[in-house]
């Protein structure tokens, strides 16, 4: 038997198999080693996980492949790998990023640009096994362009700037109960600003045909392409996407890319189902 994890620091999927049809996948809250201790993740194992399997034979798990937010080096991926070594003693445990998870289960065994596009964003380029380039993605002070934090940012920029129809700005601070001052205490003096940001995207994805909003969307999404995909060199390869943004956004991600001279491949909101087939045969 199987396990792939993918993990996020919001929400972690745990899929055991044998084959493709007898998939059973189970979900944690997100798991991240560089801001939970050892002590947090087998508490999460042991409280959520492994109850919810009753019945499910774990001593069975032969193989682990566990992607995950947070796994960027070397020593972190080996804690991770000890921690769950705990609860499958016997199995092969691989531990990497979520990044080459998404290059995984977007490009299966080809190569391609896989990217990322949610709260944050982020790119690499992947030989049909590893990932051989990356630009950094820099996070949501110097980078994440392209991303829900990005794009709600200049939103709320041309918003408060009176660069959009009167309308839609009005529409936009009614809902939210918002004022210049209520936005400056929550982006400057609250923590995680760019969830914040982020959590307007529901509004500016109702709003995208409104033609300021729509130019803003793809003016961002350049600068996505401009600054990461471009970087890469291979204007040849199909450009994948996984991410709740880029599937919401996927007319717009098109349009830019043509723009631009690209080719958009797959666009997914999870890589869980392209993980479970990779793995399922014996590509690892």
């Amino acid at each position: 038997m199987k396990l792939v994890v993918d993990s996020g620091s919001t929400k972690t999927d745990w899929s055991f198999f044998s084959s493709v049809s007898d998939l059973k996948v189970y979900k944690t809250q997100g798991i991240n080693p560089c801001h939970q201790s050892a002590d947090e993740i087998r508490r999460i194992i042991t409280g959520e996980l492994l109850s919810q399997c009753v019945g499910q034979d774990t001593a069975a798990v032969e193989q682990i492949f566990y992607y995950g937010a947070g796994c960027a080096t070397e020593s972190i991926c080996l804690q991770m790998a000890d921690i769950l070594r705990e609860f499958f003693q016997g199995a092969q445990i691989m531990v990497d990023s979520d990044m080459l998870g998404a290059a995984r289960a977007l490009c299966g065994c080809s190569e391609g640009v896989a990217c990322v596009l949610g709260t944050g964003s982020n790119s690499c380029l992947y030989n049909g096994k590893e990932i051989v380039d990356q630009v950094p993605s820099l996070g949501y002070i110097l980078g994440d362009e392209g991303s829900s934090a990005a794009i709600g940012r200049r939103f709320i920029s041309d918003c408060l700037k009176r660069q959009l129809p009167e309308l839609v700005s009005r529409e936009f601070m009614e809902r939210y109960s918002l004022t210049k001052d209520i936005i400056i205490e929550n982006v400057y003096r609250k923590p995680l600003p760019n969830r914040y940001i982020a959590g307007f995207a529901p509004f500016i994805y109702e709003k995208r045909n409104t033609p300021e909003v729509h130019k803003l969307i793809i003016q961002c999404f350049q600068e996505f392409f401009t600054r990461n995909v471009i970087s890469y060199h291979k204007p040849w390869m199909p450009v994948h996407f996984i991410g709740s943004l880029a599937n919401s956004f996927a007319d717009e991600l098109k349009e830019t890319a043509e723009l631009l001279g690209m080719t958009i491949g797959k666009i997914e909101t999870s890589p869980m189902n392209g993980l479970v087939d990779y793995h399922a045969t014996d590509n690892a």
